[in-house]
């Protein structure tokens, strides 16, 4: 009896042994060596055979609502179209959940959602609470004001008065922008760059941070918008927001982005958001009846 106790306890350390050696074999794989069929079967999704993204809609060409000429919106913009792309490279359903920009922050950090698709710059203050992809879009950001104010911004030292009430979105990085290069003046954060902009134009803001493609599909809807300056940033580049510690799916979706760069589809997508974007959208969430406005 005492023999076979032994025997089976012996069994038991060898099978433990094994098994914590799988584990960190596993923990220390090189995912970003692997093929995308080598990886689709490592995937885990928040729902099994979806790909959930939350998107923040109101920051054109990256994500918008396109509407027809019955003003039905649909979602559009060139993060949405490479939303579906990646989506279909990795096999799986597309889920995209519109929120507020910081709502795409929360749900990202809280594994509610695998990615968070909403114009993101790879900011280093952000990695506690995800991942981020490879740069899929390289673009800039600006400071914007009225053309009656334009004059009055020859550098952006200009910018940083006590007087001003400058804006810039919530939770992002251009109100860290905003902070960094305007100290001194009121920097007034809103959920949307819409009424950012509606702020700008009606006199109440003196001038607001925007990224810049975004800022400039604004200006061409808005002629009495102007685009006055450029604003230095270190981590210039979009890139997708992966949820934290998701190594088979942060290494699918780079391969996906990188796919999508090499065959042109992604120089697509931005060509055809900013056509969409110049025609009648709508950016915000919708009513629950699924209109705009």
């Amino acid at each position: 009896m005492k023999k076979l106790l032994c025997v089976l306890l012996a069994l038991t350390m060898l099978a433990c042994f094994a098994g914590c050696g799988k584990t960190a074999e596993a923990d220390n794989l090189d995912y970003s060596a692997m093929t995308i069929e080598e990886l689709k079967p490592l995937l885990k999704t928040v729902s099994a055979g979806k790909l959930t993204v939350a998107t923040s809609p109101d920051f054109a060409p990256y994500e918008f609502y396109s509407l027809d000429e019955n003003g039905t919106p649909t979602l559009a913009g060139f993060d949405i179209a490479l939303a579906q792309y990646i989506a279909d490279y990795l096999g799986l359903e597309l889920e995209i959940v519109p929120m507020d920009f910081d709502g795409t922050l929360m749900e990202l950090a809280n594994k509610k959602t695998d990615l968070s698709m909403a114009g993101y710059s790879p900011d280093p203050a952000r990695m506690d609470s995800m991942d981020f992809s490879n740069i899929y879009y390289t673009g800039g950001q600006a400071f914007v004001t009225s053309q009656a104010l334009a004059s009055q911004f020859t550098s952006l030292a200009d910018t940083n008065n006590a007087a001003y009430q400058i804006g810039a979105q919530v939770g992002s990085i251009q109100a860290d922008l905003a902070k960094e290069n305007s100290p001194d003046a009121d920097i007034v954060e809103l959920s949307k760059v819409t009424d950012i902009i509606a702020e700008v134009l009606n006199g109440k803001l003196q001038g607001a941070y925007i990224e810049k493609v975004v800022a400039e599909t604004y200006a061409k809807t808005y002629p009495d918008l102007a685009v006055v300056l450029d604003v230095p940033y270190d981590a210039e580049g979009s890139a997708v927001g992966v949820s934290k510690g998701n190594g088979p799916l942060l290494a699918a979706v780079n391969l996906a982005i990188q796919a999508a760069m090499d065959d042109g589809s992604m120089a697509q997508f931005v060509a055809d958001a900013n056509a969409a974007a110049s025609g009648s959208i709508y950016e915000g969430l919708l009513n629950e009846d699924g209109t705009a406005g």
